[in-house]
């Protein structure tokens, strides 16, 4: 669904049918430690880029909410785990190393 700026992001749902007017990010939603989500944290949020980058279905990718001092400079953490592999994921944009050596075509970006 497209957010608030502009970007298509899996995780964020919205809803204004018949009167009503709702907007989450499910991703916040599913981290208790989170900050409460605004509409305008879609701005600066790294998780579309991420997941344009990268279509692994295994990505599972976690995020927390920062609001940082006086609400200001909020930001959006994320985290990325390869659920085939059970590895964390260093760097969410390019994926999974094992799953990249799987994938031979794939491998050059990891340095193989």
């Amino acid at each position: 669904m497209r957010t608030p700026a502009g970007k298509e992001c899996r995780f964020y749902y919205q809803d204004f049918h018949r009167g009503r007017s709702e907007q989450v990010c499910r991703l916040v939603e599913a981290s208790p430690q989170s900050a409460a989500w605004q509409p305008k944290d879609c701005a600066t949020c790294p998780v579309p880029e991420i997941l344009q980058a990268n279509g692994n279905p295994d990505l599972v990718l976690e995020g927390v909410l920062h609001k940082g001092f006086l609400g200001l400079n909020r930001r959006m953490e994320v985290r990325a785990f390869c659920s085939k592999h059970m590895v964390d994921v260093p760097q969410p944009q390019i994926g999974c190393p094992q799953c990249a050596r799987e994938r031979p075509n794939l491998e050059s970006l990891f340095g193989g």
